[in-house]
C-alpha cells in the first residue's frame, strides 16, 4: 500500500511539475464510460446478446415449466395420492436442482465472454488513445482519475475514434 502512494504521489509530483512547463498537455479518460458507450462496446454487447439468447429463453422455459409443476402441486394437494405426490416433488426437486446448474453455469459463461469482449474493446481503445496522443500531440494521457477538469477530459475523442476507425475498417474491406 506505501508503495502504491509513494507512486501515485509521484505520478502527481511529476504532473504538477510538467504543468508548469508552458507546452505540457495533458489528457484522461473514462475508461467505463468508454467501454459502456462506444461502438465496438455496444458491438460486443449486441453480439453477447445474441450468442447467450438461445440459453436465456431454454432457462426462462425451464422456470415457467417448474413453475407450472409447483402450481400443479400445490393445485391438486389432496387429491394426490401420496405415491404421485412424491414422484411430483422429486421431478420439481430435480428441475430445480438442474435449473441452478444451469443458470449457475449461464452466468459463469456469461462473465466470461463479457470479460474477453470487454479486453478487445479495451485494446481498441488504448490503441484510439495512442493514436490520439500522437495525433494531438499529448505529453501524458490518464485512463482513470478520481477528478478531471472536463478542459482535459478526452473521453468523447476516444469515443468517436473508435466509432470512425470502425467506419474506416468497413470501408476498407
Amino acid at each position: 500500500m506505501k508503495k502504491m502512494i509513494n507512486a501515485g504521489t509521484l505520478v502527481v509530483l511529476l504532473c504538477v511539475a510538467f504543468a508548469h512547463a508552458a507546452d505540457f498537455k495533458v489528457g484522461v479518460v473514462d475508461t467505463e464510460r468508454v467501454l459502456r458507450e462506444s461502438v465496438p462496446a455496444m458491438k460486443a454487447e449486441s453480439k453477447i446478446e445474441k450468442e447467450f439468447s438461445g440459453r436465456d429463453q431454454e432457462i426462462k422455459k425451464i422456470v415457467k415449466q417448474a413453475k407450472e409443476l409447483q402450481a400443479s402441486l400445490d393445485k391438486e394437494d389432496g387429491k394426490l395420492s401420496d405415491a404421485d405426490r412424491r414422484n411430483k416433488e422429486r421431478e420439481l426437486t430435480a428441475m430445480n436442482v438442474d435449473l441452478q446448474r444451469m443458470q449457475r453455469e449461464f452466468r459463469e459463461d456469461l462473465n466470461l465472454r463479457k470479460n474477453e469482449e470487454l479486453a478487445i474493446v479495451l485494446e481498441q481503445a488504448n490503441k484510439a488513445i495512442q493514436a490520439i496522443a500522437e495525433a494531438e500531440k499529448f505529453d501524458l494521457i490518464l485512463q482513470e482519475a478520481v477528478y478531471r477538469n472536463p478542459k482535459i477530459d478526452i473521453t468523447d475523442m476516444v469515443i468517436k475514434h473508435l466509432a470512425e476507425s470502425k467506419a474506416d475498417s468497413k470501408a476498407g474491406k
